[in-house]
């Protein structure tokens, strides 16, 4: 067989390396390991990002269900009044959010209305582009998430996207937050497993380049055969939902498996304080009202669940969960029994934390900006109070001299 040199082995990983200052270098990082050896101190916030794609249609999601401007505006995809769930005397729930009622009257649901960012863009790519770097004024290449990275002390494990290309959202200056596949990682065996493992040792005449091919070679092979068997152990039981047809509430989807995954390495204790997970498909332009709605019971059931899988364990009083979407969608349907993109939308954020109830003022459907709702809540004055609650980091060093707040939290 060939001889790997370490030549051999840089043109190899030279181009995942070399793309790495767009989409950051792949990194699984002793993560079972890490759990057993250095797990994450008892007490220590977490955050769980939910990136909803598409644009979520907020006035679909949070109903102004007694203003008739609602229904005057979208005779086709508004709901009917009794199937709504009410908040209040003017809001009410998707149909469709029944799970996520239970936790709201719990006290566990923050909503923050009308969010969004100054001179709106209805790209998805611009739009996402500007929540995931936090910066709507100008271009830039880092993400929130990955600016705090390079704030910490070096640690690949501090942030993982579940997935196969890391999100913008964890792109720092310095270094980025990991990804970790579904399906976990098959690395290579035998000899040539042997000689990749020797040559990704470090070494002082390693080149930057070279150095950080090791490094990347490194620490898919100390996680692979560590973090297997948390994948496949089954996630913590969901000990207080409802039964339905003999299951617990809320199926098997692609963002249930996601959420599984994170409750399991957190109950096992990864040092990892920031998790990312997403759902595609709210770009509802057309059959808006059904398709969403099945989207939506998607999310509600995945988080109820994902919150109860937790509730057995000493991190469930840890960990806020944060759900968002790069726009909100335009008041008035339009002629295929959908929404075009919009402006701003709620936000929500969830946990023992929490200091459950409405935050921001609802956007008025009178006074419209061009046909949008207007931004009520720029959506830094959310980061900078998780980065600071949350995260427990100064803002500045992530959002520059952002002095906005949202009070959504107990502590």
């Amino acid at each position: 067989m060939d001889t790997l040199t370490r030549r051999k082995f840089l043109s190899m990983t030279a181009g995942v390396v070399a793309a790495s200052a767009a989409a950051p270098v792949l990194r699984l990082s002793e993560i079972a390991e890490a759990a057993i050896n250095r797990p994450l101190p008892s007490g220590t916030p977490i955050l769980v990002l939910v990136t909803l794609y598409g644009g979520n249609d907020g006035l679909n999601t949070v109903i102004p269900y007694t203003d008739p401007i609602y229904f005057s505006s979208r005779p086709n995809i508004s709901y009917k009044q009794d199937l709504m769930i009410p908040l209040d005397s003017q809001l009410a729930f998707n149909p469709s959010m029944k799970s996520m009622k239970t936790l709201w009257d719990a006290r566990k649901v923050a909503i923050v209305r009308g969010v969004g960012y100054p001179k709106p863009d209805r790209s998805h790519f611009s739009s996402m582009a500007k929540w995931q770097t936090a910066s709507p004024e100008r271009h830039i290449n880092t993400g929130w998430i990955g600016r705090w990275v390079d704030s910490q002390p070096e640690d690949s494990m501090l942030a993982i996207s579940l997935g196969s290309v890391l999100p913008p959202l964890f792109a720092g200056a310095k270094r980025s937050g990991s990804v970790l596949p579904l399906g976990g990682l098959t690395v290579p065996s035998g000899t040539l497993g042997m000689q990749c493992q020797q040559l990704a040792k470090p070494s002082r005449t390693d080149s930057s380049l070279m150095a950080s091919a090791a490094s990347s070679m490194r620490n898919l092979f100390s996680v692979s055969s560590t973090v297997q068997p948390i994948l496949k152990a089954p996630a913590p039981a969901s000990a207080n939902l409802p039964t339905v047809a003999g299951g617990n509430a809320g199926g098997d989807n692609n963002l249930s498996a996601q959420l599984d995954i994170v409750a399991k390495l957190i109950s096992a204790g990864s040092p990892t304080r920031v998790w990312s997970v997403s759902l595609g498909g709210f770009d509802t332009h057309a059959n808006e009202a059904n398709a969403q709605s099945v989207l939506l019971g998607v999310v509600s059931d995945s988080i109820a669940r994902f919150l109860s899988q937790l509730s057995g364990t000493s991190r469930s009083s840890d960990v806020t969960v944060v759900i968002y979407s790069e726009f909100g969608r335009r008041v008035v349907g339009n002629g295929s029994q959908g929404t075009d993109h919009g402006t701003s939308g709620p936000m929500f954020i969830i946990g023992d934390k929490v200091n459950g109830g409405f935050y921001g003022d609802q956007p008025s459907l009178k006074n419209l900006i061009n046909g949008d709702l207007a931004v009520t809540t720029d959506f830094r004055d959310v980061y900078s109070t998780l980065i600071e609650k949350v995260l427990q980091s100064p803002p500045d060093q992530v959002l520059g001299r952002w002095s906005g707040r949202t009070q959504f939290m107990r502590v």
